[in-house]
């Protein structure tokens, strides 16, 4: 515990979309905390949201499309060096089709977990693909 930093949690949620075997991912933007590495789309929760209502929100501005929020699948806690997060993880299915790039012009793409094992993740993301490998081939679909 001696590393971990002595800031309260900042609350994330992550959009689980899957198409068939493959999940959505997102590439974080250049410039931004781990930039280049491949995520569950989403951001942060505003002060008295829900976790439906940031994750519907979230997704409409990264990705400029809408997504029906389902349950919380995963909540998992990692501290950076700089920050700690809560990144709760959120069935979504797509109202639309997804974009090839995000509104701050990163890529997005449809990744199968094996295909998710060659890429660099954000490691949050990584653990929760880990945990949840555990239980099925891959993120559940609640």
């Amino acid at each position: 515990m001696g590393n971990r930093p002595k800031t309260v949690p900042i609350d994330v949620c992550a959009a689980v979309i899957r198409r068939g075997d493959a999940f959505l991912l997102a590439q974080r933007p250049s410039g931004s905390h781990l930039a280049g590495m491949w995520e569950f789309p989403g951001g942060k929760i505003h002060p008295g949201e829900s976790l439906r209502a940031c994750i519907e929100r979230e997704i409409l501005e990264e990705l400029a499309v809408i997504v029906a929020a389902g349950n919380c699948i995963d909540t998992i806690s990692h501290a950076y060096p700089s920050k700690t997060i809560r990144l709760h993880f959120m069935a979504c299915e797509l109202e639309m089709q997804a974009p090839e790039r995000g509104n701050e012009d990163q890529l997005v793409g449809w990744f199968t977990p094996e295909e998710m094992a060659t890429i660099a993740i954000a490691p949050a993301d990584r653990a929760f693909i880990k945990r949840q490998q555990g239980h099925s081939s891959g993120p559940d679909r609640h």
